[in-house]
């Protein structure tokens, strides 16, 4: 399960799969995106490569639309 949750510690998003992998980190970290905007950072309290992966495909896609904005990974 990924959760995402603002500042103030509420859900603004989640999603369950039965994989965690690179695809299920890069929809849900896209899906979260769309819903709720762009974050300046993200702290992330495990230690899933998936979801560092998942974040490196979201700038990939934020350099390749000519946005100079990037993730911050706490």
């Amino acid at each position: 399960m990924c959760r995402a949750v603002d500042k103030l510690g509420d859900t603004v998003d989640f999603m369950l799969s039965e994989r965690r992998d690179e695809a299920a980190a890069t929809a849900f970290f896209e899906q979260a995106i769309d819903a709720n905007g762009f974050p300046n950072k993200v702290v992330m309290d495990d230690k899933s490569s998936a979801n560092y992966i998942g974040l490196e495909n979201i700038d990939r896609l934020l350099m390749l639309a000519g946005l100079n904005s990037f993730v911050k990974i706490l």
